[in-house]
């Protein structure tokens, strides 16, 4: 991407801080051996200790003790003491916010939420700050397992804030989805949506291998749903409240809900609403320590509802401005409060209580459901021969985590984002032995405190590192 797209003059110190990627040599051969294999493919399975080969950007086989003709010549990862898995699939962040992690960390309301981000800062965002945070989000993720993000864009102020945002994700080479959006503030250039078949011809590439590809995010609008479909775009919506929920029936007879549809949140929904969801096969995410934190409706996540209606959800960790980008936590919150959830209705004599959530249930949501609501259940989510190789692999004999005596339960319930030792994304190693691979960390915090700077100072901010109430922005 040529760099006068970007007003900056500090373009080219910026797409410095991570090191260009190569491409992945189709002759590679990597051999990850003895690990404790999670693999979320039931015709694999899990193997106490078993061998994955890759193969350029591919898994090419898994088993328990992989022959030594199969794997002749391959370099070897050893993973003994370790849990293999696949990469964690964020279905639902916005990446942008990267630089604005915990700006308001007791924000009670969403509205206090949009006034501290959408409503103030995100309106002064230029090309090279959506740069900053979409990369800064990326790093994040890849750093914590997350290989796959779905990224909500929605503060595309121009043609050039969504080259900024495409580059970061390419640079970081994580796996991503790139779904742009109008603001919900401020001044913007009106490029909605004619815009997403320029970004689909010049900044996409059609087939397999490609790390980033393309979805649309919208709220109900006739002619930007009609436009993505055109262009084959899934639809991202954040869909929550009792107004939103009353356009089902209007959207299900008009035959405008589908599998295209990626619905964030859901919350507020009468069960005939979820019902035209299961009916229409849209895809759900839950959020749910940001449903809580903003006090969306019920306030609990509506994972358990989304089950009860046949739909298996996706979680996703939504936004960095109040609280931390990682799906361990994300899974721990899932699994507390439908635990808790359901506990309340048994003790309180609801016979109709569901049953508790398992580990394995709540890892599902964070790696194969996520990649089916992403559109990507045929390249990640599992450890299967065919697929990408996205694999992860947690440090079992960390002192946190030793003695591993459930794999499943140590991901879910006790590992963190210290104990992922190496991240692989479509074959490329990303972080190996607990470090991000090719990052210039010093150039991306001045990268960071130079957009933290510009932005604070149009909204009038001083930052105070130990505020209780909300942070008081100059709003649009």
């Amino acid at each position: 991407m040529s760099a006068n797209l970007y007003p900056s003059t500090s373009w080219d110190s910026l797409r410095q801080i991570v090191a260009p990627l190569a491409p992945v040599p189709s002759h590679q051969r990597l051999l990850i051996k003895g690990a404790a294999v999670v693999s979320m493919d039931p015709t694999v399975g899990d193997l106490a200790r078993g061998d994955l080969l890759i193969e350029g950007s591919r898994i090419a086989a898994i088993g328990p003790d992989l022959s030594a003709d199969l794997v002749d010549g391959a370099e070897v990862i050893d993973a003994s003491n370790m849990i293999a898995m696949p990469g964690f699939v964020d279905s639902h962040r916005h990446a942008w916010e990267g630089q604005l992690r915990r700006l308001d960390p007791n924000s009670p309301t969403l509205l206090d939420y949009l006034r501290s981000t959408h409503f103030s800062v995100a309106t002064h965002y230029r090309p090279e700050d959506m740069y900053v945070g979409n990369l800064l989000t990326a790093l994040g993720a890849l750093d914590a397992g997350v290989t796959t993000l779905v990224d909500n864009s929605h503060n595309a102020r121009s043609p050039a804030h969504s080259d900024a945002s495409i580059d970061a994700l390419q640079d970081a080479g994580l796996r991503a989805v790139y779904a742009p959006g109008k603001p919900l503030a401020g001044e913007w250039a009106q490029h909605w949506p004619q815009d997403l078949a320029r970004l689909k011809q010049e900044r996409f590439e059609e087939n397999d291998d490609a790390l980033v590809t393309m979805a649309m995010m919208s709220q109900w609008d006739r002619e930007t749903w009609a436009e993505a479909r055109r262009l084959g775009l899934r639809i991202v919506t954040e869909f929550l409240g009792a107004d939103m929920g009353k356009l089902l029936p209007e959207l299900k007879a008009d035959g405008l809900l589908g599998p295209d549809n990626i619905f964030n949140h859901c919350t507020g929904l009468t069960d005939a609403q979820w019902e035209i969801l299961r009916d229409t096969g849209v895809s759900v995410n839950v959020c749910p320590r940001s449903d809580a934190q903003y006090g969306l409706e019920e306030g609990l996540t509506v994972f358990q509802r989304a089950v009860d209606h046949g739909i298996a959800p996706a979680i996703s960790i939504d936004v960095e401005a109040s609280y931390g980008g990682d799906m361990f936590a994300e899974m721990r919150a899932a699994y507390v409060m439908q635990r808790g959830f359901a506990q309340h209705r048994r003790y309180h004599g609801d016979v109709a209580a569901p049953a508790p959530v398992s580990v394995r249930s709540i890892l599902a949501s964070a790696t194969i459901d996520g990649a089916r609501v992403a559109g990507l259940s045929n390249v990640t989510g599992s450890l299967s021969p065919g697929k990408q190789a996205d694999i992860v692999l947690i440090r079992a004999d960390d002192i946190n985590l030793y003695p591993s005596n459930n794999a499943i339960g140590t991901i879910v319930h006790a590992a963190e984002r210290s104990n992922v030792d190496t991240v692989i994304v479509g074959g490329r190693i990303r972080k190996s032995g607990g470090k991000l691979l090719g990052l210039d960390m010093g150039a991306l915090k001045q990268a960071t405190e130079a957009s933290r700077t510009h932005l604070f100072a149009r909204v009038g901010y001083a930052p105070d590192l130990f505020a209780d109430a909300p942070p008081q922005l100059a709003q649009a």
